[in-house]
């Protein structure tokens, strides 16, 4: 739980779409971290953001779609909690999906404002997290929001039409990366056809999440 005094402030951003049998109990859970760190001793008293202007945590039962547009005070910490978070919502999602979290140095803006501009440096930061039910799932949203900045960055100085090469090779690191996890799960599994049960299955694990 953060301290009264935390020095940051830490906003969650995330579209996660959930399986349709996911129910507001199975995200209760998932998300105990997020809402035991606000100090709250239910997701619904700690749905709400730091900010009225902002939804905070929501569940569209109907898009079955976990919406966070939520900020808490915190520290450090709270680097773990959304590790666990993550972890926890991997086995609910239907498909891949980005989390991002800023962590805004709120002491250096306050001082910064009582005193002007000085040589310190704030304690900004921003992470990107990932959940999916699959390593496959994971990586594609990686693999589309990597080509997404490429592009971004590259049509600045080339026209569109002439990026096919680089969405090839992006597309061809992330091939690499997903055959060499497939051949890591694969080691230590009985031959096929010994008679014994292979004890798992490539695709469905559930993965620690990639960021």
């Amino acid at each position: 739980m953060p301290s009264i005094d935390a020095p940051l402030e830490i906003h969650v951003h995330a579209d996660v779409p959930m399986k349709p049998d996911v129910t507001y109990q199975h995200l209760q859970e998932a998300l105990r971290p997020l809402w035991k760190y606000a100090g709250a001793r239910s997701l619904a008293a700690g749905a709400a953001s730091a900010y009225e202007e902002e939804p905070g945590i929501r569940f569209d039962v109907e898009q079955h779609l976990l919406q966070m547009c939520w900020t808490v005070s915190g520290n450090d910490d709270f680097r773990q909690v959304i590790e666990e978070t993550c972890m926890a919502l991997n086995e609910l999602t239907a498909s891949g999906a980005a989390i991002e979290v800023t962590f805004y140095d709120a002491e250096f803006e306050e001082e910064s404002a009582e005193e002007g501009e000085g040589d310190a440096q704030a304690r900004d930061d921003f992470l990107m997290y990932f959940v999916g039910p699959s390593p496959a799932a994971i990586m594609q949203v990686q693999r589309d929001l990597l080509v997404q900045d490429a592009i971004g960055l590259m049509e600045r100085h080339f026209d569109g039409s002439e990026l096919g090469e680089v969405v090839e090779a992006i597309d061809r690191l992330f091939e690499r990366r997903f055959n060499d996890l497939v051949s890591s799960m694969q080691i230590g599994r009985p031959p096929r056809g010994s008679g014994g049960s292979s004890g798992g299955h490539s695709g469905g694990r559930k993965p620690r999440h990639l960021h």
